[in-house]
């Protein structure tokens, strides 16, 4: 939808969303935005990515890993990130 069709039809654009409905927004052509409707907790929002493919996952738990870095000394690597900042 042109953003143009967006700004004259909105309210019936916000009732659609409401009922579930995704809007693709575009401008020339090209997608620019998407509204969908507020999901309310993170399990909600992780299913509204995964239905519109913005992401791909099992479901399952991530393992831990093993740390790539390890300090040495006592310093933290907020402290290391400004030092070498400045």
């Amino acid at each position: 939808m042109g953003i143009r069709e967006l700004k004259s039809q909105l309210s019936r654009c916000v009732h659609d969303v409401k009922r579930g409905a995704t809007i693709l927004v575009t401008e020339r052509g090209r997608p620019v935005a998407r509204i969908a409707r507020e999901a309310p907790s993170l399990a909600a929002r992780i299913e509204m990515l995964r239905n519109a493919g913005s992401i791909q996952w099992s479901g399952r738990r991530l393992h831990n890993t093993k740390p790539i870095a390890r300090l040495r000394g006592k310093r933290t690597i907020a402290e290391i990130v400004v030092e070498n900042r400045e």
